[in-house]
């Protein structure tokens, strides 16, 4: 039994949460900027005001730090929000893009773009329009190839999203073996981060990540209905088949978006929707806005990690999510083991 929860007040204290640690964010690197002095770079953009910083700190804080939190938080949240979707759907709370494949398809996709260099005619969406149709691909076949009739048992999906996840790493590794010169490219999608991301970075993602949450928002009633079964939901009026494909399609897009700018960075689905879902309960109301948040607190928290851990020297983030979220999906294995 969860306590009743004060979904406006829970969003307001998590949005207040994100606020500080994107500032905090900005603040924090190499070379330290005192936070009255960021929030005053920052507003005067908006606001002008009399200068009293120097012009190294202000290209330091807007053009490298800002967009780079600002796109740690999208990233953070399109993860999450795919995953508490993908959790639902599938009614186990080990499923997530990444355990599924569509992360390493996308990363396979974006992949191909860098190194052979194909729809470089597509500008900066080749490499996004190559991760979402191979994140795509890969769902739709994890999805065949675990479905039995007309049912998609839970233990077959997550075991074939990890044959189809290590085929698809597979493939990668052997680009990475033709890379060449492109070789820091594709190791970048391989360990995850985002470094050096300017804002057409975050101009890209941000429809993604803004469409994608809407159109999951708009779905928390069948969501809901769906945790009593495909049965239940279908005599309640649910098109159970049509709410899967609408689901796979748009967590497929807004995963291979948010892998097109930061690589692999795994468990982020895996790990906050679960652990709103221990406080805000499974009512999708409040667990799709709070993972939102959730997300985005994580994974600018894991970037802030990524460069003072080692400073001056950076971690990907994929190592720093991974390092949390690997015990995390071994305690979920280990529990439900007990409970069967």
């Amino acid at each position: 039994m969860h306590q009743r929860l004060n979904l406006p007040l829970a969003i307001a204290v998590m949005s207040g949460i994100l606020a500080a640690a994107m500032l905090l964010g900005v603040a924090v690197g190499e070379t330290a900027i005192p936070f009255s002095r960021v929030i005053a770079i920052i507003g005067s953009t908006l606001v002008p005001v009399t200068q009293d910083w120097t012009a190294a700190e202000e290209t330091i804080i807007l053009l490298i730090r800002l967009p780079r939190v600002i796109l740690a938080a999208l990233v953070g949240a399109a993860l999450a929000v795919c995953g508490a979707v993908l959790q639902s759907l599938f009614r186990n709370p080990m499923a997530d893009p990444f355990l599924l494949g569509i992360s390493n398809g996308a990363a396979l996709g974006a992949s191909l773009v860098l190194v052979t260099g194909i729809a470089v005619g597509a500008g900066i969406l080749g490499v996004p329009l190559a991760a979402f149709t191979f994140g795509l691909l890969t769902i739709i076949l994890v999805y065949e190839l675990a479905r039995v009739g007309n049912r998609v048992p839970v233990t077959s999906l997550l075991l074939c999203g990890i044959a189809v996840a290590a085929f698809m790493s597979a493939g990668t590794s052997f680009l990475l073996f033709l890379s060449g010169e492109n070789l820091h490219q594709v190791v970048f999608w391989l360990l995850g981060g985002i470094s050096g991301r300017g804002w057409e970075y975050v101009l890209l993602l941000l429809p993604f990540v803004i469409g994608g949450s809407i159109l999951f928002l708009s779905l928390a009633r069948p969501l809901n209905a769906l945790m009593f079964g495909e049965e239940s939901a279908q005599y309640l009026g649910i098109d159970v088949e049509r709410l899967k494909k609408v689901v796979l399609v748009t967590v497929s897009l807004v995963t291979g978006a948010a892998v097109s700018v930061s690589g692999i960075i795994g468990f982020v689905g895996l790990i906050t929707p679960h652990m709103v879902r221990l406080r805000a309960g499974p009512n999708h109301r409040a667990l799709l806005p709070l993972s939102i948040l959730a997300g985005a607190i994580l994974l600018v928290l894991a970037d802030l990690a990524s460069r003072v851990i080692l400073s001056p020297n950076e971690l990907p983030i994929g190592i720093i999510t991974a390092l949390c979220g690997a015990p995390f999906f071994a305690y979920l294995l280990r529990r439900r083991s007990r409970e069967t």
